[in-house]
């Protein structure tokens, strides 16, 4: 089973990251990634990137589900006011 820590070391190791928080039951994960790389791309592109990084953990059945949040660091910005 894993453990959100492990979750948000494998998106940070794969994917530079501003913010980056993974919480979880170890089955089911919500994560919220800001990175530069997301800016000028949709919401699909975004989850395609994060999903890219975590495809073997996927396919081995180790990583079950993972709802996420993508922002840019300007959008994350103008989020919290």
């Amino acid at each position: 089973m894993m453990q959100p820590e492990q979750v948000q070391k494998i998106i940070a190791d794969g994917l530079p990251c501003e913010h980056l928080q993974v919480d979880g039951d170890g089955h089911h994960f919500e994560a919220t990634i800001v990175s530069a790389e997301f800016a000028g791309r949709n919401r699909i592109q975004r989850q395609q990137r994060v999903n890219a990084v975590l495809r073997a953990y996927f396919d081995s059945g180790e990583l079950h589900a993972l709802s996420m949040k993508t922002h840019s660091p300007e959008e994350w910005m103008a989020s919290r006011g």
